[in-house]
């Protein structure tokens, strides 16, 4: 007997091997066509009655500093150039504590609901009535790649099945020629861990991230079209060698019943062909009004390639995706003078300057653009990053910041969340939380709940657990969240 199996959200309570679920479904083919009738219908009806559809996901890699940003800390300011730790015994990530830092951002209060937002998000500021701020986020680690993968897959170790892959699983797509599950990497790269971010870990592979390449017009997805020296080939002779390796494929998978990966390349093979139509449409700009691309900063040429995923992320929701992600940095692989991310140890105002200023500009013409066409009411937003920075300075010359764990601030929007609110606290410098704790088994819990989803229902079985997305240690959904 198998180790894993699957449980239907809200129907049959008993487990099922995977190779027992597949003869019971007709075996083979037969499995497969049911497959993929249950990955674009979901495998069952919500739990409750959603207020959200689908979800657009912004990921800030690096570090996202919460004290400069969203976190308005007036002690901080009064403490300025104090040392923050008099007794010498803290030790940060990278660092001893350096002097009191307040933000390098003049905070102001904003909209009817008077959040206090810094003057690095003028944009975003006048956006705060619809967004709920989660002041107290914690992370479990300070290392960027197992903190991203915390935030993405509720645990901090690889292997384990994304948000978007747990999402795509429990409730399918609503779009036949678009994948169920995208990710749209910052131009420079992928973030910290690569795909595995959006991976589908234990859960069948079909599940995955589908990456759309924003950088490069004409080819979203690598490998979709043939390659120059193969123009000439018709068609009707691609869809006849295709074919051909579904048939391959079938003489393969006849005495392998069960096995996810090929079941998934066969699926991949038959949404390539339907993307070859689909992704370019979707992905061409050039039918958008000039009110549009001015609102997404498109002609900029650093603010404009992430408007242009923000704008993307939009098209793709409307056309029916389930999950979208969008990557504000990506790894810290280059020498560049700005850092590749919000990682921001030698320069907190070179750094989150530049990434500030792209962040504040697609984010909120996409909350804009979502809430002018309707969208906002049905689309979940939500944004953040894989842990904090200290309030305490960084460095020689005291510019920087180190990396918090302790702290940090995400922000949700639109699809049933409740408007204009702050949920939690931090300490008075902004060193820890400590009201209302959060972490990411609360924020998913939260997320899955305005789905539809019950996240304690949503299960797999693997290595004898029933593995579920929010964990064993979370305090569940956020009702304060919820409007």
């Amino acid at each position: 007997m198998s180790t894993e199996g699957v449980r239907c959200p809200g129907r049959n309570p008993h487990l099922l091997s995977r190779r027992d679920f597949l003869h019971t479904a007709g075996g083979g083919f037969g499995g497969l066509a049911l497959a993929a009738l249950l990955t674009e219908r979901g495998l069952a009806e919500p739990h409750h009655a959603p207020k959200a559809k689908r979800v657009i996901q912004i990921f800030c890699p690096g570090g996202m500093s919460h004290v400069d940003t969203f976190d308005y800390k007036p002690e901080l300011e009064k403490r300025a150039g104090q040392p923050f730790d008099p007794g010498g015994k803290l030790q940060f990530f990278a660092s001893k504590p350096g002097n009191c830092q307040p933000s390098h951002w003049k905070f102001r209060q904003h909209g009817q609901c008077g959040r206090w937002v810094s003057d690095l998000f003028p944009k975003l500021a006048t956006c705060v009535d619809e967004m709920a701020f989660l002041h107290s986020m914690r992370s479990q680690t300070a290392l960027h790649g197992p903190g991203c993968f915390q935030m993405n897959t509720g645990q901090s170790m690889p292997g384990f099945p994304s948000m978007g892959a747990w999402v795509t699983y429990g409730l399918g797509s609503e779009s036949a020629n678009l994948p169920a599950f995208v990710v749209l990497p910052d131009p420079r790269g992928l973030p910290p861990g690569g795909m595995i971010n959006g991976g589908a870990g234990f859960l069948p592979a079909v599940y995955q991230a589908t990456t759309l390449d924003t950088a490069t017009p004409g080819q979203p997805i690598a490998d979709l079209f043939p390659p120059g020296e193969f123009e000439a080939v018709t068609p009707q002779a691609d869809r006849a060698g295709l074919d051909f390796l579904k048939e391959l494929n079938r003489i393969h998978q006849e005495p392998r019943q069960g096995n996810s990966e090929l079941e998934a390349r066969i699926k991949a093979y038959e949404m390539a062909a339907r993307l070859q139509l689909s992704a370019p449409e979707v992905t061409d700009l050039r039918g958008e009004t000039e009110a549009t691309r001015k609102l997404y900063d498109l002609e900029h040429p650093e603010i404009g390639p992430f408007g242009r995923q923000c704008l993307l992320a939009r098209r793709l929701a409307e056309r029916g995706v389930r999950f979208v992600q969008i990557y504000c940095g990506a790894e810290n692989t280059t020498a560049e003078k700005i850092r590749p991310n919000w990682d921001s140890h030698e320069d907190v105002v070179r750094d989150h300057g530049y990434w500030g200023a792209v962040l504040d500009s697609g984010a909120s013409a996409l909350l804009k653009d979502l809430k002018s066409r309707g969208l906002l009411d049905d689309t979940l937003v939500i944004c953040t990053s894989e842990f904090g920075r200290q309030p305490g300075a960084q460095g020689a010359g005291g510019k920087g910041r180190d990396h918090n764990a302790g702290a940090f601030t995400a922000w949700m929007a639109g699809g049933g969340v409740r408007p204009g609110i702050g949920y939690g606290a931090t300490d008075e410098l902004g060193f820890k939380s400590v009201e209302n704790v959060l972490h990411s088994y609360e924020l998913h819990a939260t997320a899955l709940h305005l789905l539809g989803i019950d996240h304690e229902q949503l299960t797999w079985y693997h290595n004898g657990l029933e593995q579920r997305l929010t964990g064993f240690e979370g305090k569940g959904v956020v009702q304060a969240l919820l409007r």
